[in-house]
């Protein structure tokens, strides 16, 4: 089964070897027949520490590796 990728703009990196990715979607509505946005939030591994808030980037499934992080950081998505 292929790993989802999702792409996000990170809102915190202050967790050690972790940051939070705020990632976006849009949908229409059934019965509005509207377009709606949802946010959610993930927290991904950082190994290096190296991605900053504010940056778009990549992340992708990975076996748990905390209570919270599910996801790790791919790389950064060119703006």
């Amino acid at each position: 089964m292929p790993k989802r990728i999702l792409q996000g703009i990170i809102v915190s990196d202050k967790g050690e070897k972790t940051v939070v990715v705020n990632v976006e979607r849009t949908f229409l509505h059934p019965l509005l027949k509207k377009i709606v946005r949802r946010t959610k939030r993930y927290h991904a591994h950082d190994e290096n520490n190296s991605f900053n808030v504010g940056e778009t980037v990549s992340i992708q499934e990975c076996p748990p590796k905390s209570k919270l992080k599910r996801w790790e950081v791919v790389d950064r998505v060119k703006a």
